[in-house]
């Protein structure tokens, strides 16, 4: 039987190169679907979504637990400071240390874990009148590093006498890449303070806080710097000055507070700015923030309102009262001023002078601070009448906080029929795009018997935050 006639060569050559480009056509059309189904930096088979355009601080969660606080003390001073540590550190949720220059005769079981710093008599220190103490306190930077705890990303620092508020500071350091490298703090309120020492410096007794991966590198370094820095007079200086060295300045957060004024803080708690409450410091200086206690229980009773809602806390938020011509100025948590008449959102803003100068001896009305002022009236019936927190109640369906009048002075109450404010509201949660932008809210005012209801809410679009459209 014959064999059939083989195929041309040609054909051959045909055929592989129609297989070639079928070939060719099935690869094309594989990364067409790869390309459209799944983006090319995801793992295989999980990601189903394009990267987010954030940061990394912006995609992790940074919570207590992350932060390390370091508390600068002393045996001497550490016992009649516990009352103001108490307010803020729990031993179930927050990391502190405390860094002593001993032990102290009675350690308290309440007061966080205590660490005896290291020798410092090697280094020089050569400013007059001023204490060595600052080279051991500016080395709690490096022995806070050293101790090698695990998962913190931010070392925080401040005094024995610094009332931290933990879950704003939680949200204030959350805008920020802790594997990048950030001095975070505030300068003083005082020109003058800011003068001598420098404006660009984080002051100790507001606190500041410096990413872990910045501590990390000022750890190693630190010791030279104190030998350069012996001229200087604080601990905070010398910190400053070895970040400076390493390129590093400040990133001003508002919300910290060196606090160095006397006397009445009336006028700076009730026009904060719209950055959280993080710290306050140098409290045994001022009077007692609430009347009628002392200073412990005047803190104690400012952190009802921290508890209940701690982004909201002494937020400024101005409304009218078109019906009875009041205007109404809430710093949430601490105190209500009503004011008889229009007067403009700019002009609250402004702090009353009711504090006087750091420096003793000086002229209030002299004075020169970080921000502007508007005169406190001497004539006590030409104040606002003001209304302090006396309660809060928080559930599910939101938070409500209760002021009433308290006659400050020999004024007789002015504004009549208004016994009590009542303040209604939602939990202040703020996200990261929001810290970077914040916005003061608005709010709506129902009157009723002996008493004023006060709603507080989100501004509409264009809504402005005046008596008159």
């Amino acid at each position: 039987m014959a064999r059939p006639p083989r195929p041309p060569l040609s054909f051959f050559k045909t055929l592989r190169s129609r297989a070639k480009d079928y070939l060719l056509v099935i690869c094309l059309l594989l990364v067409i679907y790869l390309l459209y189904h799944q983006p090319l930096h995801a793992p295989l088979s999980q990601r189903t979504q394009p990267l987010p355009v954030f940061s990394r601080a912006a995609t992790t969660n940074l919570t207590r637990n992350h932060l390390l606080f370091s508390i600068a003390s002393s045996s001497n001073s550490l016992p009649g400071r516990l009352p103001y540590i108490r307010l803020w550190f729990s031993t179930y949720s927050t990391r502190a240390v405390a860094f002593l220059d001993r032990v102290p005769p009675k350690p308290s079981p309440s007061s966080p874990p205590i660490i005896i710093s290291g020798d410092t008599s090697c280094f020089p220190y050569t400013f007059l009148k001023g204490h060595r103490s600052a080279i051991r306190l500016a080395r709690v930077v490096k022995e806070a590093v050293d101790l090698n705890l695990s998962d913190v990303r931010w070392f925080v620092f401040g005094d024995d006498d610094t009332v931290f508020f933990v879950d704003n500071l939680v949200m204030t350091l959350a805008k920020y890449d802790h594997e990048r490298w950030f001095y975070v703090g505030a300068n003083s309120e005082s020109y003058e303070q800011n003068a001598k020492n420098s404006f660009d410096m984080a002051f100790g007794g507001g606190g500041f806080a410096i990413s872990a991966s910045l501590a990390r590198v000022l750890a190693r370094v630190l010791d030279s710097c104190l030998f350069r820095y012996s001229h200087l007079y604080g601990s905070d200086s010398r910190v400053f000055s070895c970040l400076g060295e390493l390129g590093v300045g400040l990133t001003h957060e508002p919300g910290f507070h060196q606090v160095d004024m006397r006397g009445n803080l009336f006028g700076m708690l009730s026009a904060h700015p719209l950055s959280p409450l993080v710290s306050l410091h140098h409290l045994d200086s001022v009077d007692p923030i609430f009347p009628n206690m002392n200073r412990t229980q005047a803190l104690e009773h400012l952190f009802k309102a921290v508890n209940a809602d701690p982004a909201r806390v002494l937020q400024q938020t101005v409304c009218y009262d078109r019906s009875n011509n009041f205007t109404v100025s809430v710093s949430w948590g601490y105190a209500i001023q009503v004011l008889e008449g229009n007067v403009l959102l700019p002009d609250l803003l402004l702090l009353q002078r009711t504090f006087m100068p750091w420096k003793r001896g000086r002229n209030n009305d002299a004075a020169t601070y970080m921000f502007n002022t508007r005169d406190y009236p001497r004539d006590p019936c030409k104040r606002p009448t003001v209304f302090f927190l006396e309660s809060v109640i928080s559930d599910e369906t939101g938070v409500q906080s209760n002021y009433v009048n308290q006659i400050v002075g020999d004024c007789p109450k002015r504004i009549k029929n208004l016994e009590k404010i009542r303040v209604l509201s939602h939990q202040l949660e703020l996200g990261i795009e929001q810290m970077k932008a914040p916005c003061r809210q608005c709010c709506d005012i129902s009157p009723s018997n002996e008493s004023m209801v006060i709603n507080i809410r989100q501004c509409g679009v264009d809504e402005l935050i005046s008596m008159f459209v």
